[in-house]
């Protein structure tokens, strides 16, 4: 074995220190939610595909349960400092092993999640170039220029991506809670009514559907511990970061889902949904604020595509580096480059996967949006519940051997509380995932699409085993982060 498969340099090794502060990372964690994206897209959808008006309180809800989980995960961001952290978490919990198996599943769900936004943009973009130029192109061709610009950015300083997004998310956030305030002054000519928060609204048949339709707005929140190592003052800046990004998700949406309801009613908003889809939202704002308003908020829902896709494509990266630096992955996945500190062969590699997925959608004719966007988003948004699953299970099982001066409510209490509510989400997805899918209840796909992650299982474990086998002094190091890069432990 070469010293360059043994031990990458202290600088391919290393992502840039004390480059991001509270904002950044939330601005990351955030854009990686995409607000416009879910307050025009998943929330129409969640009414029309479940028929279930609690939606709001379903956000307030999950906003609890992603609390709970975060709990535990900042704690142990504490003890375990990696960009691969669910991986590095579960190495160092639960074994090397179950370790292995966690980066699979890990990168599976975030590269579905990255790699299916190439199927939204073309359709966020059209009306707008019908609009403005009487014609567009392709979706493809839309989606060819975004993953240029992601791409890009991509090989660029994490805080120069961090700008960027807060450029976009103000600006989108801005536009959501003027819809918002549209929908209510416009649109309460018949009085307000707060349906939408009672539990009877909620939990009724479909609440599984409408649980998993929103748990999707939520991804990204545990984006914040992957940029642990770049973050200033770790200790505070993670915790705040995960706390007020979740807080912010959960209040903005669960408004803006009910700010949808107040023009149609309550009783009116599946049908309005169900008829309209992500125009909704649209065609409110431009009866209650004006075309102009409108036409701002579709650029934004653009460039709110864009912006999940520079977050992912940052989140997976890292991923990628992390595995590398330990040699999970090939070695020339460990480095940064010299410059930028960025993860130059992950970010490459995530780009090349986009292009490959593109130009196979394009080909084969198949729908990006219900085909690509929506089962891609489905399918890695389960991937994500199963990760959060672990990983509290994995902070139990490692503080349960020296609580290393933290709370029992840290450690054990908070991390039990959150399987329970997670197990529960998993399975109400499991049984409705035909509706999150949009296909028959008999079709296949809702069956074969979970199976892949027990397939992911299998493989992690066998090449857990061929790395102890082979290569004994990588399998020491799995999920060491840093110290595997330099050795192992000291």
């Amino acid at each position: 074995m070469s010293l360059t498969e043994q031990r990458p340099s202290a600088v391919s090794a290393a992502l840039a220190q004390d480059r991001l502060g509270v904002p950044s990372i939330v601005f990351f964690v955030i854009s990686a939610a995409a607000p416009l994206m879910v307050v025009a897209g998943s929330v129409p959808t969640a009414y029309a595909v479940t028929g279930v008006i609690g939606v709001p309180l379903a956000f307030l809800l999950l906003g609890g349960v992603f609390s709970l989980f975060a709990v535990g995960y900042v704690t142990m961001a504490r003890h375990v400092v990696n960009a691969g952290a669910f991986y590095a978490y579960a190495a160092q919990g639960l074994g090397r092993t179950q370790g292995v198996v966690t980066a699979w599943v890990a990168l599976l769900a975030y590269n579905a999640l990255q790699l299916g936004l190439y199927g939204i943009i073309g359709s966020a973009a059209e009306p707008l170039l019908l609009d403005w130029f009487g014609g567009s192109p392709p979706w493809w061709v839309i989606a060819l220029g975004a993953w240029a610009l992601t791409g890009l950015l991509g090989l660029l300083r994490v805080d120069i991506n961090g700008r960027i997004l807060s450029v976009l998310l103000v600006s989108e956030i801005a536009v959501v809670l003027l819809f918002d305030l549209g929908d209510l002054f416009g649109g309460a000519r018949n009085g307000v009514s707060f349906e939408g928060y009672s539990p009877a609204a909620l939990f009724v048949p479909g609440v599984g559907a409408a649980l998993a339709t929103v748990v999707a707005g939520f991804a990204g929140i545990e984006s914040s511990v992957v940029f642990a190592e770049e973050s200033k003052d770790r200790l505070r800046t993670v915790p705040v970061a995960t706390y007020l990004g979740i807080a912010v998700i959960a209040i903005l949406y669960s408004i803006s889902a009910w700010a949808q309801t107040v023009p149609t009613g309550p009783d009116g908003i599946v049908k309005a949904a169900t008829e309209q889809g992500p125009t909704l939202v649209f065609g409110q704002a431009a009866e209650h604020l004006g075309g102009t308003v409108a036409t701002v908020g579709s650029v934004l829902f653009v460039t709110s595509s864009i912006a999940c896709m520079i977050a992912f494509h940052n989140t997976t990266a890292r991923y990628i580096f992390a595995l590398g630096r330990e040699n999970v992955l090939p070695s020339v996945f460990g480095r940064t480059s010299a410059r930028t500190a960025a993860p130059i062969s992950g970010s490459v590699l995530q780009t090349a996967l986009g292009l490959i997925v593109i130009a196979i959608y394009a080909v084969s004719g198949l729908d990006p949006v219900t085909k690509l966007f929506f089962t891609f988003g489905a399918f890695g948004g389960l991937g994500l519940l199963t990760l959060l699953t672990v990983t509290s299970i994995s902070v139990i099982v490692y503080f349960s051997r020296d609580l290393r001066g933290e709370t029992a409510w840290r450690t054990r209490f908070a991390p039990a509380l959150s399987i329970v509510a997670l197990v529960v989400i998993i399975a109400l997805t499991l049984v409705n995932f035909d509706t999150v899918l949009g296909v028959a209840p008999d079709s296949p796909i809702r069956w074969i699409l979970p199976s892949i992650y027990v397939v992911a299982v299998v493989f992690g474990v066998v090449w857990a085993r061929v790395i102890r086998a082979t290569r004994p002094e990588v399998y020491a190091g799995i999920g060491l982060g840093a110290q595997a890069a330099a050795g192992g432990p000291r």
